[in-house]
């Protein structure tokens, strides 16, 4: 896959790799999601934005199945799944090309950092696990922390075990990667960091949804940018449609209220 770097004017033409079709869900009389639909082309870097308690992190959580929705459709590779109703090996199957990425970094505290990566491969896709290690080792490279492969999350940073999180998603080739929030949990001076680790992963070509509240990545990263309020999507567009030139005033009275930060931080 490859990752359409440019913006252009004709948006979102290319093929989908996921496609939400009217999601619901509530959560007792509290109504979450109220008809989401989305499509993730191939390769789209696309973010969330929105107030806490807008259906962010919940969307996220619907697709991987760590919630059930209410209703709706999630299309992939050809297939129509009932969000509600799907059976296990449905589940199975999405969870193969989906890879989720923590806000609490989710990482085993009874594993190295090396292990927490390969778990997945040997356990999960029946990898070799010579082939799981090779594989963790030149992950671990990748995002810096080779040096703390046979480290304990507890004797990590917050933003190394993040770090570590992201390189275990990435290790499952997935189709897509849902972020959620992930910098959320760090102190500011580690947010760089992962930020810019995670444009990394836009430069390989996955397919990627971040819910975050760093306004500076979604315009430099981001070929969409999506905003959400009350459970439903209010409008998405370009980076420079919707920081620029927002169509509705929820828009522009969400940015007016968040303060921007410099995007220096986040080149690589």
């Amino acid at each position: 896959m490859r990752r359409r770097l440019e913006q252009t004017e004709e948006m979102w033409g290319g093929f989908w790799v996921i496609e939400l079709c009217h999601i619901k869900k509530n959560f007792g009389k509290q109504k979450v999601l109220k008809d989401v639909s989305l499509k993730i082309d191939e390769g789209d870097v696309v973010v969330v934005l929105g107030p806490s308690g807008s259906g962010k992190t919940t969307l996220l959580r619907c697709i991987d199945f760590l919630e059930r929705a209410d209703d709706g459709e999630l299309l992939m590779d050809g297939e129509r799944i009932r969000l509600h109703n799907a059976g296990r090996k449905t589940v199975q199957s999405v969870r193969k090309k989906v890879a989720f990425v923590f806000q609490n970094y989710g990482l085993f505290q009874n594993k190295t950092a090396l292990q927490n990566i390969t778990e997945g491969l040997i356990v999960g896709r029946k990898v070799a696990k010579d082939a799981a290690i090779r594989k963790g080792e030149e992950l671990l490279e990748w995002v810096g922390l080779l040096d703390k492969k046979d480290l304990y999350p507890s004797q990590l940073s917050g933003g190394q075990q993040q770090r570590i999180g992201i390189a275990r998603a990435v290790a499952l080739d997935p189709e897509i990667i849902l972020f959620d929030e992930p910098t959320s949990a760090l102190d500011p001076e580690l947010v760089g960091d992962v930020l810019a680790l995670i444009h990394k992963v836009a430069k390989r070509g996955i397919s990627m949804v971040v819910v975050t509240h760093e306004m500076a990545f979604a315009q430099e990263a981001a070929n969409r940018v999506v905003f959400m309020d009350e459970g439903v999507i209010v409008e998405q567009g370009t980076p420079d449609e919707i920081f620029l030139h927002p169509k509705q005033e929820r828009t522009r009275q969400f940015l007016e209220r968040v303060q921007p930060v410099s995007k220096d931080m986040y080149y690589i």
